[in-house]
């Protein structure tokens, strides 16, 4: 193998590697040497078969196979002699005039990982924001858990409900004066005014009393979810059970009991936990953009331009995604081409920040063990059916580059809390609304995802926010919402009827979530909600 330096410019290199047809001759007939025991042929016993024989009926296979290797190994040397570390695949192009018999002349060409000085990690200073659950907070997501249950106070039978109230109703919904699939529940709790059903449905309850029945007329939306139904006149017979005062939730040891707990104290102290949960995280997602800051600030060096375009593609197709569930999509993407330069910007900070992380972990030591990762792959698979999780399981271990795909969330948390344990730390006590505050000020300046090695340029827990945006997209992890294993307050049961208007969003055991994504509503049936503390 021969090789010439065409380029060295930056961190951008170009290689012309020649391969000598008497190379790519002798790995063929070294293949010929190894089939011809197998091959058969009329006239010649088992394994007998002439080489050249063999040569003539593989030789244009067995000839691309040794150009394939041949290049490959190739490549594979010349990363090790020059010593060059690639930031992405290297681009591999055959001569247009190659044929087999005479030399093959390949051009490499390769962005390189830039040599960055050893990071300076002394010296960091970093505040963290606390906050102490309050007891009013666990009454309050207590009182949301026994609203949404229906653990209220009852009003006489004399009560004519008014907007605010929660009925206990049932229905039957009918079209043409026949009951419709899924038209039909019981004991479902429909609060007036909340805006849970079909416009028209509520307003018709207000002044109902317990026990009483009535017929409601209303017409489905023309963009309702079930195409039958849409823009459809009908009736729904409803009978009221009960009539609840939606501002008075009944939280006692009878409800936390009915929830399978010990008792009040037992859900209270659940609920605090998750709380305090929700405050770790919003601290830690402050303290990390500080962080990263800090390390922004003291490090400054070029970044491959293949790496930023892959991490800017990454960001503008999210953005383009986003885009389409704003209220005026054209106007969004307007707004977004207006800035795309701010978001290329964006993608060399993320690149810059992911190569200084991964630099700083691999000279001290942070790694990603075999025990946790095989805890990773155990709990992506589990996204996957029975039939599925093996055939995925395999291909993340056979895949390098799915593997760090894999690994490197984990490893960049472990990069950050190595330099949260090297910083001084001072405390200090907010509110939560404080704390919330801080972190929304910084969204304007998106904070990058920070790649682990080899981490296969794939970040996920790193949403891009458009500066003016209405909509509210975190970014980092810890801002996210609760993990799928988190407690959940309430657990859906199975759809029953069609007039609600919005799938009811799930209510956590825990106080409001302000950084949780709101996603677009769609209309959706009433479900019957049963409450689960852990």
């Amino acid at each position: 193998m021969q090789t010439v330096e065409t380029l060295n410019e930056g961190l951008k290199r170009a290689y012309t590697v020649t391969i000598t047809s008497k190379d790519i001759d002798a790995r063929v007939d070294k293949e010929v040497k190894a089939i011809a025991p197998q091959v058969r042929m009329p006239g010649f016993r088992a394994g007998k078969v002439p080489a050249n024989l063999v040569k003539k009926m593989h030789g244009e296979s067995l000839q691309r196979d040794a150009l394939n290797n041949s290049i490959q190994e190739s490549i594979q040397k010349l990363i090790a002699d020059q010593k060059l570390r690639p930031a992405m695949q290297p681009s591999v192009e055959l001569d247009e005039g190659f044929e087999f018999g005479k030399d093959a002349e390949i051009k490499v060409a390769l962005e390189v990982l830039p040599d960055i000085a050893a990071p300076s990690i002394e010296g960091l200073k970093l505040e963290r924001l606390t906050v102490e659950v309050a007891d009013a907070q666990v009454d309050e997501a207590a009182g949301r858990i026994a609203t949404q249950q229906g653990a209220l106070e009852e009003y006489d039978a004399e009560h004519a409900a008014v907007d605010g109230d929660t009925l206990k109703i049932d229905f039957v919904g009918k079209v043409d004066g026949e009951p419709f699939e899924g038209g039909s529940a019981e004991g479902v709790n429909l609060k007036i005014g909340a805006g849970q059903f079909i416009p028209g449905f509520e307003e018709q309850l207000t002044g109902v009393k317990k026990g009483e029945e009535k017929t409601i007329e209303v017409t489905f939306p023309e963009d309702y979810g079930a195409e039958h139904l849409a823009g459809k006149a009908a009736t729904f017979d409803v009978t009221v059970q009960s009539i609840l005062n939606g501002d008075k939730p009944k939280v006692d040891e009878e409800f936390a009991k009915s929830l399978g707990l010990e008792g009040l104290d037992k859900l209270k102290e659940l609920l605090k936990g998750q709380i305090e949960q929700e405050h770790n995280g919003l601290t830690r997602t402050h303290m990390k953009r500080k962080l990263l800051d800090q390390l922004a600030a003291s490090h400054d060096f070029d970044v491959p331009p293949s790496m930023v375009e892959a991490e800017f593609e990454q960001i503008w197709q999210q953005l383009q995604h986003e885009a389409t569930h704003e209220e005026d999509p054209a106007a969004a993407i307007a707004e977004m081409e207006a800035e795309k330069e701010d978001y290329r910007a964006i993608a060399v900070r993320r690149v810059r920040l992911g190569l200084l992380l991964s630099e700083i972990g691999q000279a001290n030591g942070v790694i990603v063990n075999d025990q946790e990762m095989n805890r990773l792959i155990m709990q992506a698979a589990q996204q996957y059916g029975p039939q599925d999780r093996e055939r995925f399981v395999q291909y993340v271990r056979q895949d390098p580059m799915a593997a760090a795909q894999l690994r490197a969330p984990l490893y960049e948390d472990k990069v950050v809390d190595f330099l949260f344990e090297k910083a001084e730390i001072t405390d200090r006590a907010v509110t939560k609304e404080e704390l919330e505050a801080a972190i929304e000020a910084e969204d304007g300046d998106i904070k990058p995802h920070v790649h682990g090695p080899d981490c296969g340029h794939d970040h996920h827990d790193e949403k891009p926010k458009a500066k003016k945006a209405a909509k509210k997209v975190e970014a980092d992890a810890e801002a996210e919402a609760p993990a799928a294993d988190a407690p959940a307050a309430e657990e859906a049961a199975p759809k029953k009827a069609a007039p609600k208007k919005a799938a009811a969003k799930k209510d956590e055991a825990v106080a409001e979530d302000a950084t949780v994504e709101e996603k677009p509503k769609k209309k959706a049936a009433p479900k019957k909600a049963a409450a689960k503390a852990e």
